[in-house]
Order: C-alpha cells, then sequence, then structure tokens
C-alpha cells in the first residue's frame, strides 16, 4: 500500500499530487474521505483520472508527521490538504512557504499561525476554522446546567494530539473558572 502512490504517479506522469495528512485512521474518516472526494470533483478533479491523491493516515502517531511532510515537500507536491489536524498544518506551514496548504483546525488559525489575518491571511495556508475550542467551552457550561450541583467534571484528550490537547485544556479551565468548577484533563491515546 505505501508503494502504489510512486507507481501511480510512473503510470500517469505530469498528474498533479495532493498530499492529504490526517491525524486518524482511513477507517474512522470514510465519510470525510467521501467528501473529499466530490468536493475534488464538483471542481473538475477525479482522482486516479486528472489528479493523484497521496492519502496519509497517522491513526494518532503524531510522531510520523516531520518524515511525512518533508517527503511530500521534497517531491513538490501541488497541494498539501490537512483537514481536521492541527499538528499536521502546522508541520506543513513549518516546512514550507510555497507549496499550497489548505487546512481545517479547531482553533484560531491566526493565533496558530497559520495565517496572517482573516481579512488577509496571506502566505501559502488557506482553510476554516471549526471553532471547536468554543463549542468545548459551551459544552461544559451545558453539563453544568444539566448537573448543577456537580463541580468537578473530567475532560479526555489526547496527548499525542499535544496542539489539541493543551488548547483544549485551556479552554476548558478558562471556561470553568468562569462557571465556578474544577476541570480535570485526563490523558488517553486516542486508538485510531
Amino acid at each position: 500500500m505505501v508503494a502504489w502512490p510512486l507507481a501511480a504517479r510512473a503510470q500517469q506522469p505530469g498528474m498533479p499530487v495532493i498530499g492529504f495528512i490526517n491525524g486518524g485512521s482511513a477507517d474512522a474518516f470514510k465519510g470525510r474521505t467521501a467528501a473529499f472526494r466530490k468536493g475534488l470533483s464538483e471542481t473538475g478533479y477525479a482522482e486516479g483520472q486528472n489528479v493523484i491523491v497521496e492519502y496519509h493516515w497517522l491513526e494518532g502517531h503524531f510522531e510520523r508527521l516531520p518524515t511525512v511532510v518533508a517527503d511530500l515537500v521534497q517531491r513538490g507536491v501541488a497541494v498539501i490538504a490537512t483537514p481536521g489536524s492541527t499538528p499536521a498544518s502546522l508541520a506543513a506551514k513549518a516546512a514550507t512557504a510555497t507549496i499550497p496548504i489548505v487546512f481545517g483546525v479547531p482553533g484560531d488559525p491566526v493565533a496558530l499561525g497559520l495565517v496572517a489575518s482573516f481579512a488577509r491571511p496571506g502566505g501559502n495556508a488557506t482553510g476554516i476554522n471549526f471553532f471547536a475550542q468554543e463549542v468545548n467551552a459551551k459544552r461544559l457550561g451545558l453539563m453544568h446546567e444539566l448537573l448543577p450541583k456537580a463541580t468537578r467534571f473530567a475532560v479526555l484528550v489526547n496527548p499525542t494530539n499535544a496542539t489539541s490537547a493543551e488548547a483544549t485544556s485551556k479552554a476548558l479551565e478558562e471556561a470553568g473558572r468562569a462557571l465556578g468548577v474544577e476541570n480535570s484533563a485526563v490523558q488517553r491515546q486516542h486508538p485510531c
């Protein structure tokens, strides 16, 4: 499976290559992968016909990011897509200032350093913000409303995704202080 992108490129020279990096597993993201392919199709691209997509599923092993990104940059892929992966987006941004990066991140892309501003992003990165940190604070508020006598909540975070774990913990600590409740971050590696 690792060699198939090389074979595909050898058979179909000149096709642009999209390096797709995600922190999860292919099985867990089947629906999103189908949506990605549909989006390509809507813009005139058909995987294997006029574009090659190389999927890199980290399956929670973010330590592989530097190698994956360095390989994509060294080969000069046409685009690096990092939907739903802040660590992959940051690694790609740190590795290249010329290859376009299309990201989807749960945190503020300006605060993360992916873009200069919302109005004028500049650089080689563009994408969307899922506003997950804001949603996490709202979830804590809802939990507090449902369990008003509770004074302590546990939050599961994946320590291998340090950027997300830190941002989630920080956002929930701030929200917890405002609500007068205590949060405990419980670190557990995600199985995918």
